[in-house]
């Protein structure tokens, strides 16, 4: 993919970055000369991912779901380089169920990672993003989050959810020089490579364009909510699905 954003100056955390999206998002960002935090709760695939030793890149074993890891990763990260510029909240997992078999288990995982990890590193980074006058917060939501799917009550309440706060903290922190955006992607990524084969055929049948998308195609959208180009863009869902939404 050519590189058309300069990052130049800018930390970026990037959480779920081990793996699919994140990963993609990150080496994005990487390659667009930011300093980019990448942070999973996997240590031995984060390593494996991003052990490489580059100077520009701290990589962090987080829990988003648990806001003390999350207060430490940020602590760390503004201690390393000064800032968090840009938010990436991608981290997510799956417990699926039709409603009357879902456990608590299933309920409580799916919106801790999703929902309250979003809050947890948004509010954690927020304060940092005031005091120098510019934010990005990019979070990653869901079609599922804005029409529901069957068999996953929990991850379409999860992403709904992120959805609202998404647009209540753009609202609360616009006049910080700070933005807060969505995006809903369509990506072939091992949530999607889990599903069986014939389900994921009828799935890509609905897609306009005939196909999920590489994850690396969804590094542009985010790179630009996440530029300085895209200041007076916030509150928004933007979909990255090849017409899935239309």
């Amino acid at each position: 993919m050519t590189i058309t954003y300069n990052f130049e100056g800018r930390t970026v955390l990037v959480t779920g970055a081990a793996q699919g999206i994140g990963k993609a998002l990150a080496e994005f960002f990487v390659a667009s000369a930011a300093r980019v935090v990448v942070a999973d709760r996997d240590a031995t695939l984060l390593n494996d991912e991003w052990g490489g030793g580059n100077d520009n890149v701290l990589p962090l074993e987080v829990d988003v779901a648990d806001r003390t890891s999350v207060d430490n990763a940020i602590a760390a990260v503004v201690a390393k380089w000064g800032s968090i510029d840009v938010v990436v909240n991608n981290a997510g997992i799956a417990r699926d169920s039709v409603v009357w078999k879902l456990t608590d288990e299933q309920w409580d995982s799916v919106l801790a990672v999703h929902l309250t990890g979003t809050f947890n590193v948004t509010r954690a980074a927020v304060p940092h993003m005031r005091s120098s006058g510019f934010g990005r917060i990019v979070n990653v939501t869901s079609y599922t989050g804005m029409h529901g799917n069957i068999g996953q009550s929990n991850y379409a309440a999860a992403k709904g959810g992120i959805i609202a706060f998404t647009k209540s903290v753009a609202k609360e922190t616009a006049r910080f020089g700070i933005t807060a955006n969505a995006i809903s992607p369509n990506a072939a990524t091992a949530m999607v490579a889990a599903v069986p084969a014939e389900k994921l055929a009828e799935m890509t049948a609905t897609v306009p364009q005939g196909r999920f998308a590489d994850p690396s195609e969804m590094a542009a959208a985010v790179a630009f909510l996440a530029s300085d180009e895209a200041a007076y863009i916030t509150g928004v869902v933007l979909p990255v699905d090849g017409g899935v939404s239309m």
